[in-house]
């Protein structure tokens, strides 16, 4: 078995794992980089919401660098990654707790076949790498309470598990934070 993780790009994107819950396949999802957009998903189709995306993509990264991953096992794209500061993904503003400015916002770290579950933590830790090695102080994601990876950005055992801590509490999505 061949394990590749590779940054996300314009280029790349089209690569990023679907899921059989269309519209929100990460590739076309908008819900954290425009929360106005989010809305109708299905009516604007997946080419619409695709241009949305890449204009956010190379934005973030001309002005923050590298802001995702794609996970690959034996060639096929089966896990999905996105962060970036938390006023480049502007939905963040509507949790109850809110974002550290120090903190790079996991908004999305994704592994659509349950197969590769398995190989989370180890793509987790490729970004903390990432992100420690470009001086970022700390990284934070809003996690479910739910024991389902069937979210964004998985379950709160589940980054527990690799070194976060609960930094702020929400009886569902409390906001997780891993000091780099």
């Amino acid at each position: 078995m061949r394990v590749e993780i590779v940054d996300l790009t314009g280029d790349n994107i089209k690569d990023a794992p679907e899921f059989s819950a269309y519209p929100f396949s990460c590739k076309y999802c908008l819900y954290w980089e425009c929360p106005e957009e989010f809305k109708d998903l299905e009516r604007k189709g997946k080419e619409t919401m695709t241009g949305k995306k890449l204009v956010w993509l190379q934005n973030t990264i001309d002005s923050f660098g590298n802001c995702g991953k794609i996970l690959r096992v034996d060639g096929e794209p089966v896990g999905y990654a996105q962060y970036a500061p938390h006023e480049l993904l502007p939905n963040s503003a509507s949790y109850s707790a809110s974002p550290g400015d120090d903190a790079v916002l996991l908004s999305r770290l994704y592994i659509a076949q349950e197969r590769c579950r398995y190989l989370m933590a180890r793509f987790l830790k490729t970004i903390v790498e990432e992100l420690k090695g470009r001086g970022i102080k700390a990284i934070e994601t809003f996690a479910t309470k739910k024991n389902s990876f069937e979210t964004p950005s998985g379950p709160v055992e589940f980054y527990l598990r690799n070194g976060f801590r609960i930094h702020e509490d929400d009886k569902e999505w409390p906001l997780m934070r891993l000091d780099l």
